[in-house]
Protein backbone atom coordinates (compact mmCIF):
# COMPACT_ATOMS: atom_id res chain seq x y z
CA UNK A 1 0.00 0.00 0.00
CA UNK A 2 2.73 2.20 0.88
CA UNK A 3 4.55 1.81 -2.28
CA UNK A 4 1.26 2.57 -4.63
CA UNK A 5 0.79 5.54 -2.55
CA UNK A 6 4.59 6.61 -3.10
CA UNK A 7 3.79 5.71 -6.80
CA UNK A 8 0.45 7.98 -6.78
CA UNK A 9 2.37 11.06 -5.48
CA UNK A 10 4.74 10.73 -8.05
CA UNK A 11 2.02 10.52 -11.18
CA UNK A 12 0.70 13.82 -9.13
CA UNK A 13 4.17 15.13 -9.22
CA UNK A 14 4.59 14.29 -13.09
CA UNK A 15 0.73 15.00 -13.90
CA UNK A 16 0.25 11.10 -15.00
CA UNK A 17 -3.05 11.58 -14.57
CA UNK A 18 -4.28 8.24 -16.07
CA UNK A 19 -1.99 6.48 -14.61
CA UNK A 20 -2.76 7.99 -11.06
CA UNK A 21 -6.78 7.04 -11.51
CA UNK A 22 -5.95 3.21 -13.00
CA UNK A 23 -2.82 2.25 -10.71
CA UNK A 24 -4.89 -0.26 -8.40
CA UNK A 25 -6.20 -2.05 -11.22
CA UNK A 26 -3.35 -1.79 -13.38
CA UNK A 27 -0.91 -3.28 -10.47
CA UNK A 28 -3.93 -6.02 -9.54
CA UNK A 29 -4.14 -7.47 -13.17
CA UNK A 30 -0.64 -7.42 -13.64
CA UNK A 31 0.02 -9.53 -10.30
CA UNK A 32 -3.29 -11.86 -11.04
CA UNK A 33 -1.95 -12.69 -14.38
CA UNK A 34 1.83 -12.93 -13.29
CA UNK A 35 3.07 -10.35 -16.51
CA UNK A 36 6.40 -8.92 -16.83
CA UNK A 37 7.83 -5.67 -15.93
CA UNK A 38 8.25 -4.46 -19.98
CA UNK A 39 4.75 -5.38 -20.40
CA UNK A 40 3.75 -3.73 -17.52
CA UNK A 41 5.38 -0.77 -18.08
CA UNK A 42 3.67 -0.81 -21.58
CA UNK A 43 0.57 -1.14 -19.73
CA UNK A 44 1.10 1.88 -17.79
CA UNK A 45 2.36 4.28 -20.50
CA UNK A 46 -1.02 3.02 -22.78
CA UNK A 47 -3.06 4.04 -19.87
CA UNK A 48 -1.44 7.49 -19.62
CA UNK A 49 -1.91 7.75 -23.36
CA UNK A 50 -5.13 6.96 -23.64
CA UNK A 51 -5.92 8.89 -20.85
CA UNK A 52 -4.61 12.17 -22.22
CA UNK A 53 -6.06 11.42 -25.68
CA UNK A 54 -9.27 11.60 -24.34
CA UNK A 55 -8.79 14.73 -22.68
CA UNK A 56 -7.31 16.20 -25.38
CA UNK A 57 -10.76 15.40 -27.63
CA UNK A 58 -12.59 16.51 -25.03
CA UNK A 59 -11.21 20.09 -24.59
CA UNK A 60 -11.23 20.37 -28.75
CA UNK A 61 -14.84 19.54 -28.91
CA UNK A 62 -15.60 22.08 -26.14
CA UNK A 63 -13.50 24.39 -28.12
CA UNK A 64 -15.18 23.21 -31.47
CA UNK A 65 -18.61 24.90 -30.19
CA UNK A 66 -21.03 22.15 -31.37
CA UNK A 67 -24.52 22.70 -31.24
CA UNK A 68 -26.49 19.54 -29.64
CA UNK A 69 -27.38 17.80 -33.12
CA UNK A 70 -23.55 16.76 -34.46
CA UNK A 71 -23.64 12.99 -34.71
CA UNK A 72 -23.89 11.94 -37.95
CA UNK A 73 -24.95 8.85 -36.84
CA UNK A 74 -28.29 10.18 -36.73
CA UNK A 75 -28.72 12.19 -39.89
CA UNK A 76 -31.44 10.58 -42.21
CA UNK A 77 -30.26 10.58 -45.63
CA UNK A 78 -33.70 10.12 -47.51
CA UNK A 79 -34.15 9.68 -51.53
CA UNK A 80 -35.46 13.36 -51.76
CA UNK A 81 -32.26 14.83 -50.29
CA UNK A 82 -29.70 15.21 -52.19
CA UNK A 83 -26.94 13.33 -50.56
CA UNK A 84 -26.98 9.60 -50.76
CA UNK A 85 -25.76 7.41 -48.06
CA UNK A 86 -23.29 6.52 -49.88
CA UNK A 87 -21.80 10.32 -50.29
CA UNK A 88 -21.86 11.13 -46.59
CA UNK A 89 -20.13 8.10 -45.99
CA UNK A 90 -17.73 9.07 -48.39
CA UNK A 91 -17.57 12.97 -46.92
CA UNK A 92 -16.97 11.40 -43.04
CA UNK A 93 -13.48 9.90 -44.55
CA UNK A 94 -12.62 13.10 -44.94
CA UNK A 95 -10.02 13.21 -47.60
CA UNK A 96 -11.65 15.95 -48.74
CA UNK A 97 -10.33 18.07 -45.88
CA UNK A 98 -6.77 16.40 -46.67
CA UNK A 99 -6.56 18.17 -49.85
CA UNK A 100 -7.55 21.52 -48.26
CA UNK A 101 -11.71 21.14 -50.21
CA UNK A 102 -14.56 23.53 -49.16
CA UNK A 103 -17.60 22.13 -48.38
CA UNK A 104 -20.93 24.80 -49.32
CA UNK A 105 -23.99 23.46 -48.39
CA UNK A 106 -27.09 24.88 -49.98
CA UNK A 107 -30.92 24.71 -49.73
CA UNK A 108 -34.13 25.70 -47.88
CA UNK A 109 -34.52 25.57 -43.74
CA UNK A 110 -34.49 22.73 -42.23
CA UNK A 111 -33.06 20.13 -44.43
CA UNK A 112 -30.10 19.28 -42.23
CA UNK A 113 -27.62 21.76 -43.59
CA UNK A 114 -26.78 22.68 -39.88
CA UNK A 115 -26.38 19.30 -38.64
CA UNK A 116 -24.55 18.13 -41.57
CA UNK A 117 -21.91 20.83 -40.97
CA UNK A 118 -21.63 20.22 -37.02
CA UNK A 119 -21.30 16.23 -37.70
CA UNK A 120 -18.42 16.74 -40.35
CA UNK A 121 -16.84 19.19 -37.95
CA UNK A 122 -16.76 16.71 -35.17
CA UNK A 123 -15.65 14.03 -36.92
CA UNK A 124 -12.75 15.69 -38.15
CA UNK A 125 -12.12 17.03 -34.14
CA UNK A 126 -12.75 12.86 -33.35
CA UNK A 127 -10.13 12.62 -35.63
CA UNK A 128 -7.18 14.99 -34.35
CA UNK A 129 -7.60 17.99 -36.59
CA UNK A 130 -8.27 21.93 -35.46
CA UNK A 131 -11.94 21.93 -36.48
CA UNK A 132 -14.62 24.79 -35.27
CA UNK A 133 -17.78 25.62 -35.77
CA UNK A 134 -19.21 29.48 -35.91
CA UNK A 135 -21.99 31.07 -36.83
CA UNK A 136 -21.77 34.35 -39.14
CA UNK A 137 -22.52 36.63 -35.98
CA UNK A 138 -20.56 35.39 -34.12
CA UNK A 139 -16.87 35.58 -36.62
CA UNK A 140 -18.42 39.56 -37.57
CA UNK A 141 -18.39 40.25 -33.42
CA UNK A 142 -14.94 38.59 -33.38
CA UNK A 143 -13.69 41.01 -36.20
CA UNK A 144 -15.26 44.18 -34.20
CA UNK A 145 -13.53 43.24 -31.27
CA UNK A 146 -10.12 41.74 -32.13
CA UNK A 147 -8.17 44.77 -31.86
CA UNK A 148 -9.92 45.74 -28.40
CA UNK A 149 -10.23 42.27 -26.61
CA UNK A 150 -8.10 39.58 -25.54
CA UNK A 151 -10.81 36.62 -26.16
CA UNK A 152 -11.50 38.04 -29.61
CA UNK A 153 -7.72 38.40 -30.35
CA UNK A 154 -7.08 34.48 -29.15
CA UNK A 155 -10.32 33.25 -31.05
CA UNK A 156 -9.00 35.13 -34.34
CA UNK A 157 -5.44 33.50 -33.75
CA UNK A 158 -7.03 30.18 -33.08
CA UNK A 159 -9.22 30.59 -36.21
CA UNK A 160 -6.37 31.68 -38.12
CA UNK A 161 -4.91 28.46 -37.68
CA UNK A 162 -7.50 26.22 -38.19
CA UNK A 163 -7.60 22.83 -40.52
CA UNK A 164 -11.13 23.11 -40.84
CA UNK A 165 -13.83 25.78 -39.90
CA UNK A 166 -17.50 25.68 -40.33
CA UNK A 167 -19.59 29.10 -40.84
CA UNK A 168 -23.23 28.65 -40.13
CA UNK A 169 -26.26 30.30 -41.90
CA UNK A 170 -23.37 32.77 -44.18
CA UNK A 171 -25.32 35.91 -45.54
CA UNK A 172 -28.35 35.05 -43.75
CA UNK A 173 -28.37 38.49 -42.86
CA UNK A 174 -27.23 41.80 -44.36
CA UNK A 175 -23.35 42.93 -43.72
CA UNK A 176 -21.62 46.19 -43.12
CA UNK A 177 -19.20 47.23 -46.09
CA UNK A 178 -16.25 47.45 -43.56
CA UNK A 179 -17.22 44.37 -41.64
CA UNK A 180 -17.23 42.69 -45.21
CA UNK A 181 -14.15 43.54 -45.82
CA UNK A 182 -13.13 42.53 -42.38
CA UNK A 183 -14.12 38.50 -43.28
CA UNK A 184 -13.25 38.99 -46.89
CA UNK A 185 -9.34 39.40 -45.60
CA UNK A 186 -9.55 36.67 -42.87
CA UNK A 187 -10.98 34.26 -45.60
CA UNK A 188 -8.39 35.50 -48.32
CA UNK A 189 -5.42 34.74 -45.69
CA UNK A 190 -6.03 31.71 -45.03
CA UNK A 191 -8.68 29.57 -47.68
CA UNK A 192 -5.48 27.48 -49.20
CA UNK A 193 -4.40 26.47 -45.71
CA UNK A 194 -7.83 26.06 -44.24
CA UNK A 195 -11.31 24.54 -45.35
CA UNK A 196 -14.12 25.48 -45.12
CA UNK A 197 -18.04 24.07 -44.75
CA UNK A 198 -20.17 26.89 -45.61
CA UNK A 199 -23.72 27.04 -45.03
CA UNK A 200 -26.57 29.14 -46.56
CA UNK A 201 -29.89 29.26 -47.72
CA UNK A 202 -28.98 32.58 -50.19
CA UNK A 203 -27.54 31.55 -53.99
CA UNK A 204 -24.59 33.43 -54.83
CA UNK A 205 -26.31 35.45 -57.10
CA UNK A 206 -27.76 37.24 -53.61
CA UNK A 207 -24.57 37.37 -51.54
CA UNK A 208 -24.02 41.01 -53.63
CA UNK A 209 -26.84 42.14 -51.90
CA UNK A 210 -25.83 41.05 -48.87
CA UNK A 211 -22.30 41.98 -48.50
CA UNK A 212 -23.73 45.62 -50.36
CA UNK A 213 -20.38 44.97 -53.18
CA UNK A 214 -21.30 43.07 -56.25
CA UNK A 215 -16.71 43.13 -56.29
CA UNK A 216 -16.06 41.70 -53.23
CA UNK A 217 -19.38 38.51 -53.37
CA UNK A 218 -17.57 37.94 -56.51
CA UNK A 219 -14.08 38.02 -55.60
CA UNK A 220 -15.32 35.63 -52.74
CA UNK A 221 -17.07 33.36 -53.96
CA UNK A 222 -13.62 32.69 -56.59
CA UNK A 223 -11.77 31.89 -53.86
CA UNK A 224 -14.34 29.61 -52.16
CA UNK A 225 -15.75 27.53 -55.34
CA UNK A 226 -12.20 27.11 -56.81
CA UNK A 227 -11.73 23.88 -54.88
CA UNK A 228 -15.22 23.16 -53.59
CA UNK A 229 -17.91 20.39 -53.39
CA UNK A 230 -21.50 22.50 -53.63
CA UNK A 231 -23.96 20.34 -51.67
CA UNK A 232 -27.91 21.19 -52.38
CA UNK A 233 -30.33 19.61 -50.26
CA UNK A 234 -33.50 19.51 -50.84
CA UNK A 235 -36.68 17.66 -49.05
CA UNK A 236 -39.10 18.48 -46.78
CA UNK A 237 -37.97 20.47 -43.34
CA UNK A 238 -36.94 17.60 -40.61
CA UNK A 239 -38.17 20.35 -37.94
CA UNK A 240 -41.70 20.48 -39.57
CA UNK A 241 -42.02 16.90 -40.17
CA UNK A 242 -40.73 16.10 -36.45
CA UNK A 243 -42.42 18.73 -34.87
CA UNK A 244 -43.39 18.50 -30.93
CA UNK A 245 -46.79 19.47 -29.16
CA UNK A 246 -47.67 19.92 -25.65
CA UNK A 247 -50.47 18.41 -26.19
CA UNK A 248 -51.22 14.77 -25.59
CA UNK A 249 -51.69 12.60 -28.71
CA UNK A 250 -54.38 10.62 -27.75
CA UNK A 251 -58.28 12.16 -27.61
CA UNK A 252 -59.84 12.82 -24.63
Amino acid sequence: MEKKQTIKQYCHQFRLGGIYNQIDQLVSAAEAAGIGYLEYTVNLLKTEAVHRDYNDTQKRLKTAQLPRSSDLNLFQCKNDSGLSKARLNQLRELNWLDQVYNILLTGPSGTGKSMLAAGLCADAVQKGYKAYFRDMEGLINMFKMKDFSASAKIEYKRLSKAHLIVIDDLMSFPIEKNHAVSFFNFFNSTYEKTAFIITTNKNPAEWATMLNDEVLATALLDRLLFQCEVINLTGKSFRLENRKTIFELTNK
